[in-house]
């Protein structure tokens, strides 16, 4: 009899551990994918790598821009444009609210931060601009450099294919085992991405169904889920 009583006592914790496990490694999921990406609903970005090039006062100046993600891609993308024979190779990049800019030599604020303002006027988000510059023996002067590096990566974005991308809110909902294939052809027509499925909820055929949704989707998404299935479902949502 003292055996028979502990062990549902034990599986009785054992399944709200393996409830709280799933549910928690959503949160770390979606905590993680949230750090490193915009909080605004949508953004402009560019399509692909593109360069402007031009000479002024015998001073090449090459402008290359690239769709970036974080500083670890911007980086990435650093090391693979520059070019070590150059006199400068100067950049700013945002994504978000994050940005740097770097003047690689030239004086403190003629380089980076014009680089970064042409950036920001743009509109574009999410974008690298290098301005590779090899010196052809007359300087320009702050205020020429200023106009330069700012110029060179205007017109580089100015003339980029851009395109509208809407960020993805990571979710979660608990279905029931049933009910999975209606889910599943639901979440469909949602074109939602990163789809996982996770049976270990400790919940009686109960399964953590997680993906990524465009951001203006969200409530619709939920409605329709709710209508469909027929059952009050839990979601989970960062």
């Amino acid at each position: 009899m003292h055996v028979a009583a502990t062990i549902p006592s034990y599986y009785h914790h054992h399944r709200i551990y393996a409830s709280v496990l799933a549910i928690a490694k959503f949160k770390i999921t979606t905590m993680a994918s949230s750090s490193s990406r915009n909080s605004s609903g949508e953004f402009t970005t560019i399509k692909e790598r593109i360069s402007f090039e031009k000479d002024i006062k015998k001073s090449k100046f090459i402008a290359i821009a690239g769709s970036v993600s974080d500083d670890k891609s911007a980086m990435s993308f650093l090391s693979q444009v520059r070019d070590p024979k150059a006199t400068h190779n100067c950049w700013a990049y945002k994504v978000g609210d994050q940005y740097r800019s770097n003047d690689d030599g030239e004086p403190s604020g003629t380089a980076g931060k014009p680089i970064y303002s042409a950036i920001a006027t743009s509109g574009i988000d999410r974008v690298m601009v290098v301005v590779i510059r090899y010196f052809g023996g007359i300087k320009l002067g702050t205020g020429g450099l200023v106009r330069a590096y700012g110029g060179v990566a205007s017109e580089c974005l100015k003339n980029a294919p851009t395109c509208l991308v809407k960020t993805k809110v990571p979710m979660g909902v608990e279905v029931p085992f049933d009910l999975l294939g209606v889910l599943y052809h639901q979440l469909q027509s949602f074109n939602v991405e990163d789809m996982k499925q996770d049976y270990d909820t400790g919940k009686d055929d109960i399964s953590m169904v997680t993906f990524k949704v465009d951001f203006d989707k969200v409530e619709n998404l939920e409605d329709t889920l709710k209508a469909n299935c027929s059952r009050e479902l839990k979601f989970y949502k960062h």
